[in-house]
């Protein structure tokens, strides 16, 4: 039996670490661990057009399984194009080992052809970021490696020169029991009283949800009902906490909706549950906070703690449920949850209103359509932007959809490459790619991996050829908008040429069945629809002070959202407030 080299032993511990597919772009420093992968059976190359969708379609791969995923890029300019979707993927806790290979080992510090400093380059984006100098050091480094990206949730960096990856390996090397799984973390006993003490002594709870809150819709729903808490949640809480909640006041941020900004705002306690919502000018300074998440190094950076507890989410609940006194006013409760009602109310007249007559055609109406087209265990990916407030305000979550996009660290062109990785995981499952123009082409390329590969994503393209969320945050700056306008082409045509399935929408009225026939295509497709520039979106509460980097306006024509099938779910959860 011929002798394994560094890149065999090194694919053979990805696969140990449950690792089925590594995206990339061949290269010459890459070929060998590239080879090897070629002739190992349980491990997939993906090629893809460009490195970035690589890192992206990694991060989504591993949102949606919960395990490692893995993505290389070959020396110098191959490697450095992972870096947005590594940045991506470790803002939004997804274990990513990422092989950045490297200049031959003789020629580092040298200033040779195409060198930088990967296992420096990529330190602020991972938690562990090593360079692999000798055979020997391999097996160890990689299996640290894999360990930090698992056991911390982000991304790992391995740093390998080509002519390291092609040397044989040593014959006797440790290799231990590699940890693929995270426990769960109890807060400690101290922790648990405080906060008990401070839930029986308030007379109005809210809970604001974080994506902290996955796997823990059960118990957020039963410690809601014994404190009697209307509940609220974040972006990335969305898919995990809005579905079969009879305590939803909705959404708070810049995308918000509903009355998540007055609960949060009019109680004696609010509790953050595996939250790291970044806009700290919508959370409140006047109100006793607690804080509860897995990850220490979140707790009280976004606002003023009275009480910052570690602890999954789950497993604190399961401990503050039998011990805090179940409180039997539903006052402040209902008084949420008619606010709740009755903002959505005001909302859905503004788009409803001959929605389906206006051209160009409304993009909150083709959302709409979206979601109730869409199967019930979709994968929805979407674009930075715009798209962004769509998804937030008409997606419907029931606890089988997922809706991922780049919600901490906010790239555009995250819709399609994320798409990839989502499908990847079961051709079977529906992906759909919310993508708006701008990010669409600036990784169109990938649009040929679909092909390539036939993967089935469907993308509704949302066409206003315009940067639209450039253009508000130019409005609010009090500037003309520049350098938004986007001249583009027909894209169902440059779909067709590709091989694809396209169609283009420019009408109300064809809308739906362009849907219906692109999500039965067997295999990818595109929807081209042609949207209203001007249709815009503000928050429920605006400050002066929530306007800073980021889209609000008070233009001509501005809808207040909009909020699809939330409205139904409102009205049902008002029939459980007592009349008067």
């Amino acid at each position: 039996m011929a002798k394994q080299n560094v890149a065999e032993q090194f694919v053979d511990i990805l696969v140990r670490a449950g690792v089925q597919r590594l995206y990339g772009v061949v290269g010459d420093s890459l070929n060998p661990v590239v080879d090897a992968v070629r002739r190992t059976a349980a491990i997939e190359w993906i090629q893809v057009r460009h490195e970035e969708t690589a890192a992206f379609a990694a991060g989504a791969e591993a949102q949606i399984t919960g395990r490692l995923a893995a993505c290389a890029g070959s020396c110098g300019p191959g490697n450095l194009h992972l870096i947005n979707g590594l940045y991506d993927a470790h803002r939004s806790m997804a274990s990513v080992l990422a092989l950045a290979s490297h200049i031959p080992s003789s020629e580092i510090g040298l200033g040779y052809f195409q060198e930088t400093h990967p296992d420096h380059l990529f330190r602020e984006c991972s938690h562990y970021c090593e360079m692999i100098s000798s055979p020997q050091q391999m097996p160890r480094l990689l299996q640290s490696a894999i360990q930090h990206a698992i056991g911390r949730s982000g991304v790992s960096v391995v740093s390998m020169p080509g002519d390291i990856a092609d040397r044989p390996a040593p014959e006797k090397t440790i290799e231990h029991a590699l940890v693929t799984t995270r426990p769960t973390v109890r807060p400690g006993d101290t922790e648990l009283d405080r906060l008990v003490a401070m839930i029986d002594e308030a007379d109005r709870v809210t809970l604001f949800c974080g994506s902290g809150t996955a796997g823990a819709h059960a118990e957020v729903m039963q410690f809601a009902e014994r404190i009697k808490s209307p509940v609220g949640h974040a972006l990335r809480g969305k898919e995990w906490i809005q579905y079969d909640n009879p305590y939803d006041v909705g959404m708070s941020g810049l995308l918000g909706y509903g009355a998540a900004y007055e609960a949060t705002h009019e109680c004696d306690l609010l509790i953050l549950l595996g939250t790291d919502f970044p806009y700290n000018a919508f959370l409140p300074d006047d109100v006793k906070i607690a804080q509860i998440d897995v990850r220490p190094e979140h707790l009280g950076r976004r606002s003023k703690l009275d009480l910052a507890v570690w602890g999954d989410v789950r497993e604190t609940l399961r401990c503050l449920i039998p011990r805090v006194r179940a409180k039997t006013s539903r006052r402040f409760l209902d008084k949420m949850l008619k606010k709740h009602a009755d903002a959505l109310e005001g909302v859905v007249k503004a788009y409803t209103r001959k929605v389906e007559k206006h051209v160009p055609i409304h993009p909150e109406y083709v959302a709409s359509v979206v979601d109730e087209l869409a199967d019930e265990d979709a994968v929805f990916t979407v674009d930075t932007g715009m798209c962004n407030v769509w998804a937030a305000r008409y997606l419907t979550p029931n606890g089988r959809r997922r809706i991922i996009g780049s919600f901490s660290h906010g790239s555009m062109a995250n819709a399609l490459p994320q798409a990839i990785g989502a499908q990847f995981t079961d051709r079977r499952r529906q992906v759909v790619s919310l993508s708006g123009d701008g990010g669409f082409t600036m990784l169109m390329g990938d649009f040929l991996t679909l092909v390539q590969y036939d993967l089935p994503v469907k993308i509704v393209l949302f066409n206003n050829s315009s940067l639209g969320m450039v253009e508000l945050e130019m409005l609010v700056a009090g500037l003309p908008s520049f350098g938004t306008a986007n001249h583009n082409p027909d894209f169902a045509a440059v779909a067709r040429a590709a091989g694809a399935y396209g169609v283009r929408v420019e009408k109300p009225k064809q809308l739906a069945g362009a849907l219906k026939d692109a999500f039965r295509h067997k295999g990818p497709a595109l929807v081209d629809v042609v949207t209203d520039p001007n249709a815009l979106s503000i928050p429920p509460k605006i400050r002066a002070e929530m306007v800073t980097g980021f889209a609000l306006s008070a233009s001509k024509i501005v809808l207040d959202g909009g909020v699809g099938r939330m409205l139904q779910m409102a009205r049902s959860n008002l029939r459980n407030v007592p009349r008067p």
